[in-house]
């Protein structure tokens, strides 16, 4: 019999607040922290909308120590720490090899290759910063947090683009029900505000130049964000014997691939993610009450993602509360699972689905109950999160109230 695997912290920032507490604060409010990105390098860019973290918290990281951490890698240390004081946990002697983390990224450290580009090929300097290569390196978040948390169990990143998060807590839960850990801190980080990414994305001509409306029929693509999400995950012996409060159980996963386009999704491979993932969680689909939508807010995806949805569901699609809280957060790449887990939670833990903000028209493709603009009370017994990427994989989480 697989091991139970639970959440006993959580932590997160990104535009809607520097915790989880003011994340989901502003999420259940239905308030979007989309706007203007405030950047001096962001020239010659047709789109400057994004979602930032105007101003990080006091956070106590020793400047030799930040020397060595580009902005992705700093986030996951954040939200980490926080996720590690809610549960409770102290590393020592006697558990440290028995606690690790895996972290999810999509693009690593960009802001990290700009700064030397910009050092080098404007400013004249004739080498690169001494720690460019451990700043930018995918891993690097995974590291950092196990050096700032003192994890010596299993420790490694995950890239996966925008299932990079879900990834991150779906090998987590592995660790744990292999017996290779008793204690996984997993989740996903990213901080693609930099000129060179944003000018990636505008080229693919999917970006919003006003903000995000998925399933709106007047929706014009996604917008992208910053931030950090991350759980402390525990087999549910071990949360039980140290008389840990457990916020929910992750009752599982399901992974899948399209294997048939580098960005155009299929139907398909969702749908297979989605149904691994009920089996996975010995769940029936009657049994879900609310899903977090991949919802990017793109034509394409938003469709996709409405009839994968019907496939699994059947009738059940109908009763069932869905919402993009992107439309609040945005699509924070790598770390857009973690968020998204965070509302997961929380949704469980009140009994409030968050809602997809800024709706406004009725799509006839997309006629699912989307919580439009304001947030719904309702007792939601499980939870789906859905993470879909460019390359075709995919990655889904389930919750569900302990």
């Amino acid at each position: 019999m697989l091991k139970r695997v639970v959440i006993t912290g959580i932590g997160g920032l990104c535009g809607l607040g520097t915790d989880a507490q003011a994340i989901w604060a502003e999420m259940r409010a239905g308030r979007s922290a989309i706007g203007p990105i405030d950047n001096p390098f962001l020239h010659d860019l047709k789109v400057k909308t994004g979602c930032e973290i105007k101003a990080l918290p006091d956070h106590g990281i020793e400047r030799k120590q930040l020397v060595s951490m580009d902005r992705f890698s700093l986030l996951a240390v954040l939200a980490a720490k926080e996720a590690m004081r809610q549960s409770g946990l102290v590393p020592h002697a006697d558990n440290t090899y028995r606690m690790g983390t895996i972290v999810g990224v999509g693009v690593c450290g960009f802001e990290t290759v700009e700064e030397n580009y910009r050092a080098i090929l404007i400013e004249g300097k004739n080498r690169a910063g001494i720690f460019t290569v451990p700043r930018v390196m995918p891993g690097a978040a995974a590291g950092q947090v196990s050096m700032h948390l003192g994890l010596r169990g299993p420790v490694f990143g995950v890239t996966s683009a925008c299932s990079s998060a879900n990834h991150a807590i779906a090998s987590a839960v592995d660790q744990i029900r292999l017996g290779r850990a008793d204690v996984m801190v997993a989740g996903g980080t990213d901080a693609p505000l930099v000129w060179g990414v944003l000018k990636g994305w505008e080229a693919l001509r999917v970006l919003s130049p006003d903000t995000c409306r998925p399933f709106s029929a007047d929706r014009q693509g996604l917008v992208l964000g910053e931030g950090a999400g991350m759980a402390v995950l525990e087999s549910y012996d071990h949360a039980m014997a140290r008389g840990a409060t457990i916020l929910a159980e992750i009752a599982g996963a399901g992974l899948s691939a399209d294997a048939s386009d580098i960005v155009a999704p299929t139907v398909e491979g969702p749908e297979a993610a989605m149904r691994f993932c009920l089996a996975d969680a010995g769940l029936n689909p009657e049994d879900i009450d609310y899903l977090n939508a991949h919802g990017t807010g793109t034509k394409a995806n938003d469709q996709i993602e409405t009839l994968a949805i019907k496939r699994v569901f059947g009738d059940h699609a109908r009763a069932l509360s869905v919402s993009s809280t992107k439309s609040m957060h945005a699509h924070c790449l790598g770390a857009s699972g973690g968020l998204e887990m965070i509302a997961c939670v929380m949704a469980i833990r009140e009994g409030v689905v968050p809602p997809t903000a800024n709706y406004r028209e009725a799509d006839p493709d997309c006629d699912l109950d989307v919580t439009p603009n304001v947030a719904r009370e309702r007792k939601v017994r499980a939870a789906i999160s859905n993470g879909f990427a460019f390359g075709g994989t995919n990655a889904v989480l389930a919750f569900k109230a302990i």
